[in-house]
């Protein structure tokens, strides 16, 4: 079977147990979750509650405790090229370049790049608004700048799957907004599977087809709300009522557990 026949994501029982210095740690228990191809979807939850742990188990940077977790029907046993990451800190390599940075996972497997290549790669610096700065050394750029980079860097090998860690967490708002919308637009235009971890309700909302809620550690989905809003969606749908409907209902979920 082909994967377009299979579920691009699956956690079967899934759970996580880390040793530490002071003992055991039990970050998830018992999670079951389908991801379908080309779906969006949000992750929130307490700190700590293994949102992460999640993003990690499917990019095969660790093995499960307990459970399968499998990728396009297949169980992940390692990284894979059709995979691509964004963590929370855009982890450049601080003497090359912007336009060197978003091309080295390629020149990494396959030891070279052409001028397409690198044209490819001013393309997709564009989009995220860094036309003119791929010369730049990421001392020479700001935080924002950065992460934007390390988007860049993640759709280069355009993959099938994109595992987004809270990517925008560390910009101010007006720039979190226009990455959110300008993150739209590439999916809309390029669809991707995209599993996008945030603290952010709002956001959360705004960018998925569905949103999955997490209890506090060891963490289980407590909730999995579609997100019937319209696409493509913009900032009007920021004044949609259906949308704060939803970010209400959630809010109020994840204050009661807090509670």
């Amino acid at each position: 079977m082909g994967k377009a026949a299979q579920s691009a994501i699956r956690f079967s029982n899934v759970g996580q147990v880390f040793r530490t210095q002071s003992g055991t740690l039990e970050a998830l228990r018992g999670v079951d979750l389908t991801i379908e191809r080309h779906e969006f979807v949000a992750v929130l939850g307490p700190s700590g509650c293994g949102k992460s742990t999640l993003l990690r188990l499917t990019a095969g940077l660790l093995t499960p405790t307990s459970g399968k977790v499998e990728v396009f029907g297949l169980s992940v046993a390692e990284p894979r090229d059709d995979i691509g990451i964004v963590f929370q800190k855009p982890t450049l390599l601080p003497w090359a370049s912007a336009e060197d940075n978003v091309v080295f996972p390629l020149r990494h497997k396959a030891g070279r790049v052409n001028a397409g290549d690198r044209e490819k790669a001013r393309q997709i610096l564009a989009r995220m608004g860094l036309a003119g700065f791929e010369k730049r050394l990421p001392s020479e750029l700001s935080g924002g700048m950065q992460q934007r980079v390390g988007i860049a860097r993640a759709l280069f090998m355009d993959p099938d799957i994109l595992l987004m860690d809270e990517p925008f967490s560390a910009l101010d708002a007006l720039t979190r907004d226009e990455m959110g919308f300008e993150l739209l637009h590439i999916w809309e235009a390029r669809p991707k599977t995209v599993m996008f971890i945030t603290h952010s309700i709002s956001e959360a909302v705004l960018l998925a087809d569905r949103v999955l809620v997490m209890s506090e550690r060891p963490g289980r989905i407590i909730e999995n709300l579609t997100i019937d809003l319209p696409r493509p969606r913009g900032f009007e749908t920021t004044n949609n009522k259906v949308m704060h409907d939803y970010v209400s209902h959630l809010r109020s979920l994840l204050l009661k557990r807090a509670a």
